[in-house]
């Protein structure tokens, strides 16, 4: 296992490159299983997970060829209808392809996923939607088995917002027959993203982005060229960055319509950002003051930036109080935090954050993806070395994160770990 070794407390001054954002690149990737044809698909990060989910395509009998930021994919010859158990545990997002061969082939065979240890994140509502068009569904040794001679457009109503869900459903509903309602969808950029990429293959989507989406399905669709959107949350972790480092950051290539919750937060915290031609620029103050997140479903607060959020408040002016209400087991950072100085205390779905002045590096070790970046938040933050361990978690989601730091003058460096 890979470890990152940082050394901390400089005011760290440059221009960052945003990648594109793996989590509309993955349900597009997927997306591809719905058509005959060469897909082209550029701004696709260079992430594990990435060549997960093209691992999964080629199982299945697709070919996917990757090179730096671009994958064409043809899944023409498509002989497995199955996601076995060995890469679906690696990558939640693998239940993506779920709807997509349901359409197309008329069956498919998915293991229950896996991912972060992050809490349960059932796939319930995916079951019930492609059961409400016409599907029949067994679980069977931890698969979902799932068939339909053709499946049939339906109003479907989503208890909680949940945006695989949505994405899942909205592909299956883009060749089914007749008018597909999905209501209290979700409204994420990402879903977004997905809905354009169908529009150019030639579904009929209207409403994304809102929280009731109308697909009429298809016969037919066609192959696909998209540039995936930029990441947010990359975008939103090197604002934070900027924050506790008291730092003047140019993200360049992001979209900062995207992090407007994020950005409201991070002034009143006392950053000032500013958007530029092809971005924002990040100042941070000589010490950010507390303030109070709540994570909703987008556009609130993401709570995909929670962890750095609190990171960045650990150095703040002031007692913060953050409220997880997304996941029940998103503050595993927390313990790791306070092994670097942090005054954090938490009880259910609530953390309080007394600010101090001073964080210590330390040995750290990442329990999740959005755990490592809080890390790596901090460690910039604190005096001294700090030695982040597990960052296989981390290359999930950020390519290529120590390039970036070294480019805003960050003593940096990755070894491989004996250890932990």
């Amino acid at each position: 296992m890979d470890k990152l070794i940082i050394k901390g407390g400089k005011r760290l001054k440059g221009e960052v490159e945003i990648t594109g954002a793996k989590n509309a690149a993955l349900p597009v990737i997927a997306a591809t299983l719905l058509a005959q044809g060469k897909h082209t698909i550029s701004r696709i990060p260079d992430l594990r997970d990435i060549k997960t989910m093209g691992r999964l395509l080629e199982n299945m009998g697709a070919e996917f060829h990757y090179e730096p930021h671009k994958a064409v994919i043809a899944a023409d010859r498509i002989k497995n209808l199955e996601a076995p158990y060995e890469l679906v545990k690696e990558m939640r997002a693998s239940v993506l392809v779920l709807g997509p061969m349901l359409a197309r082939f008329g069956r498919a065979k998915v293991s229950l996923p896996g991912g972060c240890a992050i809490g349960a994140r059932p796939i319930n509502l995916h079951l019930m939607g492609l059961e409400k068009m016409g599907a029949k569904i067994e679980l069977e040794s931890g698969y979902v088995m799932a068939s339909a001679k053709r499946l049939k457009g339906a109003v479907i109503y989503f208890d909680t917002v949940t945006v695989t869900g949505t994405e899942n459903l909205m592909m299956a509903a883009s060749l089914a027959k007749g008018v597909t309602v999905l209501e209290n969808a979700a409204r994420e950029p990402e879903v977004v993203d997905l809905a354009n990429a169908l529009t150019a293959m030639g579904a009929k989507i209207n409403g994304a982005g809102e929280s009731i989406i109308k697909i009429e399905g298809v016969d037919e669709l066609r192959p696909l060229t998209h540039k995936i959107i930029p990441d947010r949350i990359e975008t939103g972790t090197f604002m934070a960055i900027a924050g506790i480092t008291g730092g003047d950051i140019t993200i360049r290539g992001c979209m900062p319509e995207h992090v407007q919750a994020f950005l409201i937060k991070l002034k009143a915290a006392g950053l000032k950002v500013e958007e530029t031609a092809d971005g924002v620029r990040a100042v941070g103050p000589a010490r950010p003051n507390a303030v109070d997140i709540e994570t909703a479903p987008y556009p609130g607060f993401p709570t995909d930036m929670q962890a750095q959020f609190m990171a960045l408040m650990s150095k703040a002016q002031g007692t913060s109080i953050i409220t997880e209400t997304i996941f029940e087991n998103r503050f595993m950072h927390v313990a790791e935090l306070r092994r670097m100085g942090a005054d954090i205390s938490f009880k259910g779905s609530t953390a309080t954050v007394r600010g101090v002045r001073k964080l210590k590096g330390a040995n750290v070790m990442a329990t999740d993806l959005r755990a490592s970046a809080s890390l790596v938040v901090a460690a910039l933050g604190a005096e001294g070395e700090t030695t982040i361990h597990r960052v296989y978690h981390m290359d999930r989601g950020y390519e290529k994160i120590e390039e970036k730091l070294t480019m805003l003058g960050v003593d940096v460096r990755r070894e491989k770990s004996m250890t932990r």
